[in-house]
């Protein structure tokens, strides 16, 4: 217990302010209690009371974020920002649910318009409420010169931030396939898992030499970040200067490190006998960060967790029965169509039939209108096959490239659908509530009090009979989707033998699982999944306290295996002698105080370079810019003529890049260091403020230890960029013994005592508790509100 409490921080009781506030559009009296970490605990007496305060306090703590979400949502981000925005509305316009409203909300919840609309009241309060004082809004409405306007449901189900699927590496497949043929791409990129050498099928059906065009331009343009005076959101101390491989920088970034860690144990698992469950999702690292904590308690719901800000509901959490959690799970939901078009009528493109026999379809042509930052607007033309959106024309070639986007399907809105999963008592009732999380693809995870303890893989899983979708294919009707595969048809556990389940995007999916073009062909590095179940198979019971140095685990596996390489190895140069020798003694962890550390990483990152460089032909290069950890270690694990003066080259190289950067004393070659293994988090408008506003709401640096492949993932660079920035721990015995922790604060407004101040606690891996118990929430209460109607 004395070493739980010297992880969790210390607190003092500390004294509640009270207030009263009329709230129009409620119906009865809600209690909000904001506890000193700044996590608002809702008491309502009826269900739309209980979302109406979600939105209204969500939009107290997050307001210019709302605002954000809601202009990409709706394709006004060049109204506020210029021109150079108008491809990005013209994105999200082209890429905009165009469904049923009331369908799509109510396949989220049997009560989903009505929780919908309510979430979208209370933003619309508190908007209302604060444009009454304008000179109180967040400091960046004042530089951007601009106001928030209200939301409406249309807003809530945007998918424009949605982890959505593999457009891009398809397009980069195909262009591959044609540069080096499709078993020289087998060979470098890890498909798996594959039953034969000839696996996946990478037949290239459409003319290769015309996929090395601008064809995704308008999809990348609204899925980036977005750009404030020209610079990424994310903060990136290299970022590349030319915006072509700035953009490819970010696309590969997110796709390497927006990953997650979970892990339930049952109870024959644990010290207290109860099943444990414990997650943290990968996001990027920003300023407010992506995930808000909350706590809803009304006749029906009473729920503890994190969700996304613009979302009602909470996405990772527990209820009075049970906890689940998620990481990504590889689904392909997205296909790259490429069409022959009328040279008579660009609008019209072939689809079946063969020779004379084939027939024009016309494509579907919708205006729109997009206002300018200027007053001005430009006329947005989109245009339709029966696949998707058309995303690029070659006029020259009579083509047109076309997206199908399984989620522009109704119920596709990312982790809406954990509504029903808030209320679910049971795994039987979890399960079934899983059957409607469509986007991303999850692995969720569920423990109960009852003993319970199960896996259930979720997404959108499209059936595809002749074709792997890894490549582009012709849109001329050979190559169709027959349907989605049912969820609980997706890889499944329930209270496996071994007691637990650990996930981390690592591969889960058996060799001859039946629909297995239904199912992803790339996933992350195993390392991190295996220390997880390297530590849960140990034989010792499990306590929170081993829960949190789980997740604040350094232990690099590739260094593991990596480092016994040059153990008998010597070289003439002393400095890299010197080198081998911390390595020697090394005990494979990348600890923020370690000198063996910083040279591990600084030497994998040689190795992978070279192997890089020696296995990835020079013309394949731009459109496989990463190559897969396995494939490097695989290489060096094969005994060759040449793999020791190799590994000692990369020393010395190693050896030269740290001396350069940290300077020529080793002993001063700590990993965790300003200069060297750190986090700063750069707010997207510090271009626009002065010095003095810029030290309020930047933060760090803070030293970090960990890299990519540890279970504390903290990114490939030397500044942390991603990695986890909300945690949650739970032991089902107890609800009030659950840990918690989001960086950099509860609070998107650093006016706010809650904007950084979680950001220390979160740099040391350190937990806040997070109360269930009213009796509790109340020992910890900081502010208490109460809304009249």
């Amino acid at each position: 217990m004395r070493q739980l409490l010297c992880l969790i921080i210390a607190f003092l009781p500390i004294s509640c302010n009270s207030q009263t506030r009329q709230m129009t559009g409620l119906q009865q009296p809600v209690e909000i209690i904001r506890d000193r970490w700044g996590v608002n605990h809702i008491y309502a007496k009826n269900e739309h009371d209980l979302f109406f305060a979600q939105g209204y306090s969500a939009a107290q703590d997050r307001l210019f974020q709302l605002e954000i979400w809601r202009r990409q949502a709706t394709g006004t981000v060049a109204e506020l920002l210029g021109p150079q925005e108008t491809k990005r509305d013209i994105g999200t316009r082209l890429f905009r649910f165009r469904g049923d409203i009331n369908k799509e909300l109510l396949h989220y919840h049997p009560h989903g318009p009505q929780i919908v609309g309510a979430f979208v009241e209370g933003i619309n309060a508190y908007i209302t409420e604060i444009l009454k004082t304008p000179e109180k809004l967040p400091f960046e409405f004042r530089v951007l010169n601009t106001k928030p306007a209200f939301w409406t449901p249309e807003v809530v189900i945007s998918r424009h931030q949605g982890l959505l699927g593999n457009v891009r590496d398809e397009l980069n497949y195909g262009r591959l396939v044609k540069l080096i043929g499709p078993e020289k791409l087998r060979e470098l990129q890890w498909f798996h898992p594959a039953s034969k050498p000839s696996e996946p099928d990478l037949t290239l059906h459409v003319n290769g030499e015309e996929l090395f065009q601008p064809i995704l331009g308008i999809y990348e343009a609204f899925r980036l970040p977005l750009k404030f005076n020209g610079k990424l959101a994310k903060a990136y101390e290299d970022e590349a200067s030319r915006s072509n491989k700035s953009v490819d920088d970010w696309f590969e970034t997110e796709k390497q490190f927006v990953g997650s860690n979970n892990w339930i144990i049952s109870g024959s698992k644990s010290a207290s006998g109860y099943p444990m469950l414990a997650n943290d999702p990968h996001r990027s690292q920003s300023t407010p960060s992506l995930r808000y904590w909350v706590h809803l308690n009304a006749p029906g719901w009473n729920v503890v967790g994190a969700g996304e800000p613009t979302l009602p509901g909470i996405s990772i959490g527990h209820n009075d029965y049970g906890a689940w959690g998620l990481t990504i799970f590889e689904t392909d939901n997205e296909d790259l169509y490429v069409y022959d078009t009328n040279p008579a009528n660009p609008n019209q493109y072939r689809y079946k039939g063969k020779g004379a026999s084939y027939s024009w379809e016309n494509m579907k042509t919708l205006f729109e209108t997009i206002p300018m930052k200027d007053g001005k607007s430009v006329r947005a033309e989109l245009k339709y096959t029966r696949h998707g959106p058309v995303v690029f024309e070659d006029i020259q070639h009579h083509k047109a490239y076309a997206i199908r986007a399984g989620w522009l399907e109704t119920g596709c809105a990312p982790y809406l659908a954990s509504l029903r999963m808030n209320q679910s008592k049971n795994w039987t009732e979890f399960r079934q509530a899983c059957t409607y999380s469509r986007v991303p693809g999850e692995n969720m995870i569920w423990s109960d009090r009852t003993g319970t303890i199960g896996w259930q893989a979720v997404g959108l899983a499209p059936i595809r009979k002749n074709f792997t979708g890894l490549v582009p294919v012709p849109g001329d009707g050979r190559f169709e989707w027959d349907g989605y595969l049912p969820i609980l048809q997706l890889p499944n556990k329930l209270n496996p033998p071994e007691g637990y389940v650990a996930t981390a995007n690592n591969n889960l999916t058996s060799i001859d699982f039946p629909h297995r073009d239904a199912v992803g062909w790339t996933w992350a590095s195993p390392s991190r999944a295996h220390r997880i179940e390297e530590v849960l198979s140990d034989g010792k019971r499990k306590t929170l306290v081993d829960f949190m140095a789980l997740q604040a685990d350094y232990l690099s596996i590739p260094a593991r295996t990596l480092v016994p390489l040059v153990k008998n190895l010597s070289s003439p140069i002393d400095r890299t002698a010197q080198a081998l020798e911390y390595l020697r003694r090394w005990d494979y962890k990348l600890d923020p105080n370690s000198i063996a550390a910083s040279i591990y990483v600084a030497w994998e990152g040689q190795l992978k370079l070279a192997i890089y460089q020696q296995k990835v032909p020079e013309i394949a290069q731009p459109y496989l810019t990463s190559f897969p950890s396995k494939r490097v270690i695989d290489a060096l694990l094969t005994p060759t003529a040449t793999r020791n003066s190799l590994l000692l080259l990369c020393m010395d190289r190693a050896v030269a890049e740290l001396t350069e950067r940290l300077g020529s004393d080793m002993t001063k070659w700590v990993y965790g260091q300003t200069k060297n293994k750190h986090i700063t988090i750069t707010h997207p408008l510090s271009n626009l403020v002065d010095n003095a506003m810029r030290k309020k709401i930047n933060l760090g640096p803070a030293v970090r230890g960990g890299y990519a492949e540890t279970v504390n993932a903290t990114s490939a660079n030397l500044n942390q960029t991603h990695g986890a920035s909300f945690r949650i721990l739970v032991d089902t015995e107890d609800w009030d013994k659950t840990l918690g922790i989001n960086t950099p604060g509860q609070s998107g407004n650093p006016d706010s005592p809650h904007y950084g101040d979680l950001f220390p606690i979160w740099a040391e891996n350190k937990y806040f508790p997070v109360y269930f118990s009213k009796e509790k929430v109340k020992s910890v209460a900081e502010e208490t509100t109460v809304l009249k109607p």
